[in-house]
């Protein structure tokens, strides 16, 4: 099983995926965890790929631009792919 994870901070990932379980499920290749720079994906000379908030709140917005090119560039290297995206929204009810 591979996972592709697109982030901003792929350094955040090297010491969750580097220890217990899902380490000894990497080393006997049933799992591959692939982290993806997003800045990677972001054009012009500062790979920026936050943008400025909008509706009048706090927080940060990342473009799409540069989400859409690192799953266009993932996507083909892998047939059939699942893509959950995650949200700072809870469900609706």
């Amino acid at each position: 099983m591979q996972f592709h994870v697109l982030t901003i901070f792929p350094e955040m990932f090297a010491s969750p995926l580097d220890a217990s379980l899902l380490k000894k499920a990497q080393e006997k290749g049933i799992l591959a965890c692939i982290v993806h720079n997003l800045r990677d994906y972001a054009i012009g000379r500062h790979r920026v790929v936050d943008d400025t908030p909008y509706g009048g709140g706090q927080g940060m917005v990342i473009k799409p631009e540069p989400v859409v090119a690192a799953l266009e560039g993932v996507c083909q290297t892998v047939t059939n792919p699942w893509r959950i995206f995650l949200s700072w929204r809870r469900k609706r009810r």
